[in-house]
Formats: structure tokens, sequence, C-alpha cells
């Protein structure tokens, strides 16, 4: 076969298995409401609304600007928190995963930091800086980094020394085999911290909101809780999650296909 009709096969190969993953996703997500009406029916509706009651309620908080107006707020802490993670991580996981005394010196640290309970981090950022957004953010962002070093750093030292070689005898400039040659190895470890360490720092930034500020989705919810508005916990929960949702698919997803597509 032609390598233009095969690379068109392939095209179509690959458009053809992402309409069936989007339909599939589209069920999956149909039978989560299926279930969820079955189990409102069973139970008392004060114990699990309806999904039309929750979505009646969502409708209520867009109405009212209070469901945006703090979804905005825990948003921008989650953007500052992922990008200082991942900028610090990524750096720090680059050093040790290239040099070996690095790696010696910094291990301890990084043990412990996987090991601290966000709470504690969280308390202590909050004891020691106040009760303000800084110190919300810095939280987030101590308890992601140790992940993303550890990702990363595994990622540095899988990449290919042959390649860095060839580099070295065409002479290209350290910039130019960053870019060219080094990073491109680790994008897959880059993306892979990036997906989990998102997980992550969405909960972690509710958990702070709930624990010491005013505004944010976490705030709001711990609320709900007091007056066991249990509608209000599920609608700010499923508007948080449909965010979710939509950053991967139409971000990161879109953006790995982007960056590894030269692996074929």
């Amino acid at each position: 076969m032609p390598p233009a009709a095969r690379s068109q096969a392939h095209g179509q190969q690959a458009r053809a298995a992402s309409g069936r993953d989007r339909w599939l996703r589209a069920a999956s997500l149909l039978v989560f409401v299926l279930i969820w009406q079955l189990g409102a029916w069973l139970a008392d509706n004060h114990t699990l609304p309806t999904p039309a009651a929750v979505l009646a309620r969502i409708w209520d908080e867009v109405a009212s600007m209070a469901l945006p107006a703090h979804l905005a707020i825990t948003l921008w802490r989650v953007v500052i928190a992922f990008a200082a993670a991942m900028l610090i991580g990524a750096l720090v996981g680059m050093a040790m995963g290239r040099w070996r005394q690095c790696d010696a010196f910094f291990d301890a640290w990084l043990v412990l930091g996987l090991n601290i309970p966000a709470l504690v981090t969280i308390i202590l950022c909050y004891v020691w800086f106040g009760l303000n957004d800084w110190a919300a953010i810095l939280a987030v962002a101590i308890n992601k980094i140790p992940t993303v070093i550890v990702t990363v750093r595994e990622g540095a030292r899988a990449v290919d020394p042959k390649l860095l070689d060839v580099a070295r005898a065409y002479r290209l400039s350290r910039r130019t085999t960053f870019v060219r040659v080094y990073l491109p190895q680790l994008v897959p470890y880059l993306m892979a911290a990036a997906r989990s360490g998102l997980s992550l720092i969405w909960k972690i930034v509710l958990v702070v909101e709930l624990l010491g500020r005013s505004d944010g989705v976490g705030f709001q919810l711990n609320v709900f809780f007091q007056f066991f508005d249990i509608t209000g916990i599920l609608a700010y929960t499923l508007a948080f999650a449909a965010v979710v949702l939509m950053v991967e698919a139409w971000m990161l997803r879109p953006l790995e296909r982007r960056l590894t597509g030269w692996r074929g």
C-alpha cells in the first residue's frame, strides 16, 4: 500500500475509534443517570434527590450567579496551584533524574513530602500564613509537588542517552537539544503528572476552602452540609464534576494527542 493511502487509512481508523469512544462515554453517562434515578426512586427524596431536582437546583444557582461566582474562585485557585506545582515539580524532577547527587540529597525530602497528610499541610499553612488565598494555594501546591517530582524523575531517567549523543555529534545547542530531543521524551511523563496532579488538586482545593476560606465550592459545600441540604451538595458537586470532565475532554486529552502525535 502506498504511504499516502496507508496514512489515509490510518486517519480513518483513528476517527472511527474516536467516534466509538465518544459514544461509549455518552452511554456510560446515561447508565450513571439511570442508576441514579433508580436509586432516587428506591430511597427517600430527602436522602437522594432525583437528577431532575438537582438540575433544577443547578439552574436556580446559576440564575442567582452564586454557582458561577464560587466556581470561578475555585478554578482560579486550581489554576494557580496547578501551574506552580507543575513548574517546580518538573524542574526538581528533571534535576533529580539527571544528577545522582541531587537525587540523593532530595530523596529524604521527597519521601517526607509524599507521606505527610494533606490535612496537616493545610492546617500548618493557615496557622503560619493566615486564612488567606495565598496560604490556601501554597498548601495545595505543596501537596502536589512531590507527586510531580516522582513522575518526572522517572521520565528523566528513561531519556535515551543515545539520542543525546546524536545531538552532541551534530553540535546542537543546549537549548535546541533540550527542546527538540530531551523534552519530547519527557512529554508522556509530564502529561501523566498533569492529569494525575489535576485530579488530586481538584480534591485538595475543596478541602482547603472548606477549612479556611469564605468563598469557593468547598466553602459552599460546607454551608450546605450544615443545613443538611443534599440537593445543594449534589448540585455543586455535579457542576464541579462537569467542569473537570470538560477540562479533561477539551484540554488535556487533545493536548496529549497533539504533543505525542510524533510517536505514531
